[in-house]
């Protein structure tokens, strides 16, 4: 009997290990289909309970039919809204924990969560339906590792010396025709300059990931460790930019509706690898 035990016991065992495998061995891939076309993602696993909840409204059924609302070039396509397209009373909007996790970060593609500001909401909860995927830019190394707001600071300041009127001509042409990317690098040039002047540190720190995916694919840097980050698109990220350009109204939403419909399936991550070139993480 204590043997038959035993040997039913390791059989056991060895059946969850298996199926443990198994499972380890295939991962959820979201379709995100529109009239524009269709996105393929995988959600992460650093992040259970947004992709748990994403799974959840997205085998309901909930997702379809919400809309890409609200459209910003060269930043974000947002949508997702469940609970407005189902009339919810907003005590039942509910909210999820913020996941933030140094690996995963905004770079282009990347599906993370909307949520309020910080002044409504100081615990940075993500909502519980919508999303957004993310455009982006790239960006040169200078303005990733430099506090701009700190700098336009000090550089308002520094451009008001009676010495500084030539720089203040400058800066003043280059706004009126609104070149953004001239006035960035004008303030950029000063910052050594700025930094002994005013002795403060304008430098920011930036991990290697960032910097890295921010001047090769392009993001949204300013994003990072304040917003969720729970997927990422791994094919057909031209989609992203077609539905980024469409005609707007005064609230960024689209004149025409872009909507949604989201399947789920799960499919072996090998089979991911191969179809759509996403490697995996070594575990």
């Amino acid at each position: 009997m204590s043997k038959l035990s035993t040997s039913t016991g390791i059989f056991l065992i060895g059946v969850l290990l298996l199926g443990s495998s198994c499972a380890s061995e295939k991962d959820h891939l979201v379709t995100l289909s529109t009239e524009h076309g269709t996105m393929y993602a995988i959600l992460y696993e650093e992040t259970p309970a947004h992709k748990e909840n994403f799974i959840r409204l997205a085998e309901s059924g909930r997702y379809d039919s919400t809309e890409f609302h609200r459209i910003i070039p060269d930043f974000m396509i947002q949508g997702g809204d469940v609970f407005s397209k189902e009339d919810l009373p907003q005590e039942e909007w509910y909210t999820l924990p913020a996941e933030f996790h140094p690996d995963l970060i905004h770079e282009r593609g990347s599906l993370a969560a909307a949520r309020q500001g910080d002044q409504m909401n100081p615990e940075r909860r993500s909502s519980g339906c919508q999303f957004y995927v993310v455009e982006g830019r790239v960006y040169e190394e200078a303005p990733l590792t430099t506090d701009m707001n700190k700098l336009q600071q000090v550089f308002f300041q520094y451009m008001q010396l009676e010495s500084n009127v030539g720089l203040k001509e400058t800066y003043r042409r280059l706004y009126a025709k609104q070149e953004i990317d001239s006035l960035n690098a004008l303030m950029l040039s000063k910052k050594v300059v700025l930094e002994q002047f005013f002795n403060v540190n304008l430098g920011l720190s930036r991990r290697e990931n960032q910097i890295q995916a921010y001047t090769t694919v392009g993001g949204t840097p300013h994003l990072d460790d304040t917003y969720t980050v729970f997927g990422r698109v791994i094919h057909g990220l031209e989609v992203i930019e077609k539905i980024s350009r469409l005609e707007t109204d005064q609230n960024n939403k689209p004149i025409t509706p872009v909507y949604i419909h989201v399947d789920v399936e799960l499919v072996a991550k090998k089979k991911i690898t191969e179809e759509y070139g996403y490697t995996y993480p070594e575990e």
